[in-house]
């Protein structure tokens, strides 16, 4: 599986195999176990999901960062790629972490949608 490299491409191939709300549904079920307080509906539109949870993301980096942290777990986001990320500028690396957040749960809808 090549991995979508930008958000574009990642809701245009989940919307192309019919999956982008089982991607929401993925999202919402790794919020709720890493106790973040944000559930989307399923009709989010991909602009919205995106800005909500970046501003999430961001409001977990400056605040709250032991539950960015297990959000980051729970999600499973490679440790290697945020460390890869530059933390210089709050809000380019709450960008960056909300793509990678949402390129992991459209790996694990994606390989159980191919597998099952």
């Amino acid at each position: 599986m090549a991995l979508p490299t930008n958000f574009d491409e990642l809701v245009a191939e989940a919307n192309a195999l019919k999956l982008y709300k089982k991607l929401i549904i993925q999202l919402n079920k790794d919020l709720l176990f890493a106790n973040i307080d944000l559930e989307f509906n399923e009709d989010t539109l991909p602009t919205s999901l995106k800005l909500v949870l970046q501003d999430t993301v961001f409001n977990l980096i400056q605040n709250r960062f032991s539950d960015y942290l297990n959000l980051l777990y729970q999600v499973d986001v490679s440790e290697k790629k945020i460390k890869s990320l530059d933390g210089e500028d709050a809000i380019q690396l709450s960008e960056d972490v909300t793509f990678l957040i949402l390129q992991r749960e459209w790996q694990k809808v994606w390989y159980r949608a191919k597998h099952s």
